[in-house]
């Protein structure tokens, strides 16, 4: 046996350790404020730089650009725009039309994405093959490609306005777009809207009680007749009460091109599908892994407490599933965002499009177009992230309760 009294004392072994460890954090501390002042720096210089340089090119800089006049058009505005408005006024265009993509972009992807991975994961041997060979093909193929191959080998090739596919006289797809009436509001529409909102909420109220009677209690309750009372009564009430919320402006044929009705252009027709699509080989392989990381006992688990398929599907295995699932599939929806700058291959007018090509073509402000586009495309990122993570926050409080 080693000697005892050759062993430090513990107090001095104890205090040993503290000074190392307090060493080893004023180093850190010190070595962080050293990179924080680099980077600081560095910036400094590359911003000193870049104003020599603008001002021994006698190009002005600062963003009073934005209040000139823009003085050309924009295919598509969500907004009303005109070619007297200013490049302010086209950041928004581009960057509304920008968000448009994306939102109905993650939608769709989302939806196709789930219903592929369930095809994966079916037992019928042609639905799972079909289901493979969608991800194994869409997703070995550049993005630009399918994008110009919807643009260009099928929705440039519908006949013209005049030779027009038309759906009971009221909707026509040509090469132009998709036209379809337009919807005019009119003084009830608020009314109607509010009836909507409160539909919408009173089913999720209602929906969020029958689970937690049937986590409380076992009991499950029928609530379809409820919600189709509150989403479908409530507006039909609102109606009868308040009139019409808007009309129909029909599209007619005028000359060669349509006048009047919505429209919806070949340019974001063919974007929304190539994304969405692109995306949807991607977050359904993320859904496969993430519904088969969930034990199978889970399934079983359900059926013996008399759950059908598809409740201990969407109650059980997809709950515990999302926790896997969330991560990879935030990485998709923040690719689909940046990748709707590819639009100006095809000429959709979104933020890259007419701000950081027009815009920095006719001004030549460089520096400020590309920082301003840099910045929103970084707050759209992190607005997702954060919404996405606040979601699985919620999702893990709700399975730890």
């Amino acid at each position: 046996m080693a000697d005892e009294s050759r062993k430090p004392p513990l107090r001095l072994v104890a205090r040993l350790r503290r000074a190392l460890g307090g060493q080893a954090g004023w180093s850190g501390v010190i070595v962080q404020i050293v990179f924080v002042a680099v980077v600081v720096w560095v910036g400094y210089e590359i911003v000193q730089n870049a104003r020599a340089n603008l001002q021994a090119q006698r190009i002005a800089s600062g963003f009073g650009f934005l209040s000139n006049t823009a003085s050309f058009a924009v295919s598509q505005a969500l907004i009303p725009y005109s070619e007297s408005d200013t490049y302010a006024r086209v950041f928004m265009v581009g960057l509304l039309n920008t968000l448009l993509v994306s939102i109905v972009g993650i939608i769709i992807a989302t939806i196709i994405g789930v219903i592929v991975a369930l095809g994966r994961l079916s037992p019928n041997w042609l639905l799972a093959r079909i289901s493979g060979g969608y991800v194994e093909l869409i997703r070995n193929l550049p993005l630009l490609f399918q994008i110009l191959f919807w643009y260009l080998a099928v929705l440039a090739t519908l006949p013209s306005p005049r030779q027009s596919i038309s759906l009971f006289g009221a909707v026509f797809l040509s090469n132009r777009g998709l036209i379809v009436p337009d919807l005019v509001p009119q003084p009830p529409f608020g009314v109607f809207i509010a009836a909507v909102v409160i539909g919408i909420v009173a089913s999720l109220l209602m929906r969020l009680y029958a689970r937690r009677q049937l986590y409380a209690v076992g009991e499950k309750i029928a609530i379809w007749p409820f919600v189709l009372a509150m989403l479908v009564g409530l507006p039909v009430l609102a109606i009868l009460i308040f009139g019409a919320p808007f009309t129909l402006d029909m599209p007619q044929l005028k000359g060669f091109n349509f006048a009047g009705g919505a429209k919806v252009l070949p340019e974001f027709a063919a974007l929304t599908i190539a994304l969405s699509t692109y995306t949807a080989a991607f977050i359904a392989e993320i859904v496969r892994a993430g519904l088969q990381s969930v034990p199978k006992g889970q399934m079983e688990a359900g059926a013996s407490l008399g759950l059908s398929r598809g409740e201990t599907l969407r109650l059980v295995i997809i709950p515990q599933a999302m926790r896997v699932i969330l991560p990879p599939l935030t990485n998709q929806y923040l690719n689909l965002t940046k990748n709707s700058s590819l639009a100006v291959a095809i000429g959709y007018p979104d933020l890259f499009s007419v701000f950081a090509g027009t815009t920095l073509s006719q001004t030549g402000q460089a520096v400020e177009i590309i920082a301003l586009t840099m910045g929103v495309y970084l707050l759209i990122s992190l607005v997702t992230s954060a919404i996405m993570s606040f979601y699985g926050w919620r999702l893990n409080r709700s399975l730890a309760a």
